[in-house]
């Protein structure tokens, strides 16, 4: 029911007062991350929450199978503004495996309009057919393909304008790919970036 959102709500910043009664006038004055955060829709994987980080602390932005796509105003407005006005240091683009569009991009069925969006993921197994193709368990190859994907989108983000402007400025903006393993809850830093 949405009322028991609005009851939880309630629950939660009453909560947030009693442990710290300057809490939300703290949050509400400033927001200076240092992290931005580019991971997939999925409701499994909040940022916060698995990285264990306060509202504030993780600039957010997610889409399906956590894609940089070159065309994507919105994901690059939000890069923008992370580099430029709050001067993130970090850029953390972050798949999970069990990710649905990582399973849509690979099973070769016809989905709608989301195959357009998905069409990078289908780039990256081709390219990588060859190491792909020698996993015989289907898991195994999606959670590579999952791997794969994140290390293509980490160097698509570094080839944007944005990125690029701010490395010839001098900022220090490091960008990494990370895993979340929804079966144990530990995210994988893939050294890549």
């Amino acid at each position: 029911m949405l009322s028991d959102l609005f009851t939880n709500n309630k629950a939660w910043a009453a909560a947030r007062l009693r442990e710290d009664a300057h809490y939300f006038d703290r949050l509400s004055a400033l927001q200076r991350p240092e992290y931005l955060w580019i991971g997939c829709s999925d409701s499994r994987v909040p940022a916060n929450v698995i990285t264990g980080l306060e509202p504030g602390e993780v600039f957010v932005h997610r889409n399906v199978a956590n894609l940089v796509h070159p065309s994507d105003l919105n994901l690059l407005s939000v890069l923008e503004y992370a580099i430029e006005v709050l001067e993130v240091r970090h850029v953390i683009v972050c798949g999970h495996y069990g990710c649905g569009g990582i399973r849509a991009a690979a099973d070769g069925e016809r989905h709608g309009v989301i195959d357009h969006w998905l069409q990078p993921v289908r780039e990256v197994a081709e390219e990588n057919a060859a190491e792909l193709t020698v996993l015989a368990d289907e898991e195994a190859r999606l959670d590579l393909l999952c791997e794969l994907s994140v290390r293509s989108q980490v160097a698509r983000l570094a080839r944007t304008p944005t990125m690029i402007s701010a490395r010839k400025a001098g900022r220090k903006v490091n960008i990494h790919g990370w895993v979340y393993g929804l079966r144990d809850g530990l995210l994988s830093d893939l050294r890549c970036g």
